[in-house]
């Protein structure tokens, strides 16, 4: 199993146990995953630890100051 936090802005946009779906975008030495519908934004994730799946679940949902932040389970 293999986690990551996405940056949400609005809350109630996902819920934990969601199913989500991530796209994945390309920068000049990093990716970084977007989660559909443009819910939530991963940082960047340099080339080895780049995602081997598209699916996860939302394991948790956490708030502060900063605004709310999503973490994804994926099964990799």
């Amino acid at each position: 199993m293999r986690e990551m936090e996405f940056k949400m802005e609005r809350e109630n946009l996902v819920h934990e146990g969601d199913e989500v779906t991530v796209t994945e975008g390309v920068l000049p030495s990093a990716y970084y995953y977007t989660i559909k519908p443009a819910v939530a934004m991963s940082g960047n994730v340099v080339f080895r630890e780049r995602l081997k799946t598209d699916h996860g679940i939302v394991k948790e949902i956490k708030h502060n100051d900063k605004g709310f932040y999503v973490v994804v389970e994926f099964d990799e």
